[in-house]
């Protein structure tokens, strides 16, 4: 399976980028949020880096294999949440991606089904389904920041705690938050409770915590 790709971008259509990656050209899926976020980053000569979500379209005669592209890891998390809804399968997500993926994620978890049925091929009943099914599971995605930078990674994250909290503050950086932010969030939603077991539950808090400030 073919988990990521860098090369440079050798032509656009609608919904799509070719990458030339070595001696291939790749045509990668690209949803329109996160193209709208590459596009905001900019590489000036074309050069980019995706996390892929690869798959086999099947049909009676042939199996077709497809990519589609994220940013990082986590925007691949909330898709493959996105598809785990009975009836979406991976194009027709790759379609309804059309807004910020943390505004999706909010409307999922406020139950605001008005924001869910007005994506691409989402309807009124596929949006009470996708309610139901992801309601609860989608906090830390709400937390993604839209076309802003991150820090690199790295080994001095949260002085004198251990995996869990340095856990969640890289995972908040792959959200597009500053190190420092990112650190202070945890911090304080630490503090706010101390029986957190998972970067799970603890990002989950970290998000309660902003929409209750």
């Amino acid at each position: 399976m073919i988990s990521g790709i860098s090369g440079k971008i050798k032509d656009r259509k609608q919904g799509t980028l070719v990458i030339e990656s070595g001696a291939f050209c790749y045509e990668v899926l690209i949803p329109a949020a996160v193209m709208r976020a590459i596009d905001n980053e900019g590489d000036a000569e074309g050069g980019i880096s995706l996390v892929t979500y690869h798959y086999f379209q099947m049909s009676q005669s042939s199996a077709v294999p497809v990519l589609i592209g994220f940013r990082n890891e986590i925007e691949k998390e909330f898709f493959e949440k996105f598809i785990s809804v009975s009836g979406i399968g991976p194009r027709a997500a790759c379609r309804a991606l059309a807004e910020d993926f943390s505004k999706i994620a909010l409307a999922i978890d406020r139950g605001d089904e008005i924001v869910l049925k007005a994506l691409p091929g989402i309807g009124g009943r596929k949006a009470a389904e996708i309610i139901a099914k992801l309601k609860g599971k989608v906090g830390k995605y709400c937390l993604i920041k839209a076309g802003e930078g991150a820090d690199e990674l790295s080994d001095e994250v949260c002085p004198g705690d251990e995996g869990l909290k340095k856990e969640a503050v890289e995972i908040l950086k792959q959200l597009q938050y500053r190190s420092a932010e990112a650190e202070e969030m945890v911090r304080k939603a630490m503090m706010r409770d101390s029986g957190i077991k998972t970067s799970e539950e603890l990002l989950n808090e970290v998000y309660r915590q902003r929409t209750s400030a």
